[in-house]
């Protein structure tokens, strides 16, 4: 499996290329702010052909670039239909920060939009992506589990980062869902899980669940709590 990556514009997002390798076809992963001509170097670089953008939430930062890298390529795009709403009427769901960003910004129309659903395996480009659908940070955040050949691995969006987690204070965000997201999608992981988040450096689980203050509240939320 290869996987490859670099920070998009100044909120430094993780664009991810997923190829089973060099030469091969991949899908391309939350494209966010000036994402285009970083993300034609990146693959030209190991010469991978996009087949299909899938985005883990629908904030600006991870969705900036969706529409040129779609119209560019002549690719689809999916998200979760819970996150449909950031791109008809990205005003009403982001914060005072991502304001002066939204004036003029192009986003795909949702309905063209292909769904993730919670559980579904996408096969594309050679790649299997599970997708759980893992509210907190947004109503419609998902991840992705993948296999990486030596380990399992997780797209985590801003679902999980290295020693934190997603912000829950925008419209759409939820502590109380964000714990039970990082209860039963999360914990339940292997140790070895490689973790891909959606800003910073990869982490594992392991590392995580020994170190991370948020994964340690979520794992004493009791079973049946009302999320």
């Amino acid at each position: 499996m290869l996987i490859r990556s670099f920070p998009a514009g100044a909120f430094g997002t993780n664009c991810y290329a997923v190829a089973s390798g060099p030469g091969a076809e991949c899908v391309v992963v939350d494209p966010g702010m000036d994402a285009v001509e970083p993300l034609a170097a990146m693959l030209a670089a190991d010469g991978l052909k996009p087949v299909a953008v899938v985005l883990t939430h629908g904030h600006l930062d991870h969705t900036f670039s969706v529409l040129p890298v779609c119209d560019g390529y002549g690719i689809p795009a999916y998200l979760h239909p819970a996150d449909s709403g950031m791109l008809s009427d990205p005003a009403r769901w982001h914060g005072p920060q991502l304001a002066p960003l939204i004036t003029g910004v192009r986003l795909p129309d949702p309905a063209g939009v292909l769904p993730l659903d919670d559980g579904a395996v996408l096969s594309l480009a050679g790649v299997e992506l599970t997708v759980r659908h893992a509210p907190g940070h947004t109503q419609g955040s998902v991840v992705f589990s993948v296999d990486l050949d030596d380990s399992p691995g997780l797209l985590a969006g801003d679902v999980l980062f290295a020693g934190s987690v997603g912000r829950v204070d925008l419209p759409g965000g939820s502590w109380e869902s964000m714990l039970g997201s990082l209860r039963d999608v999360v914990l339940p992981l292997d140790d070895e899980t490689v973790v891909l988040p959606g800003h910073g450096p990869a982490t594992t689980i392991g590392r995580e669940r020994a170190t991370n203050p948020y994964l340690a509240e979520a794992a004493s939320a009791p079973k049946g709590r009302s999320l």
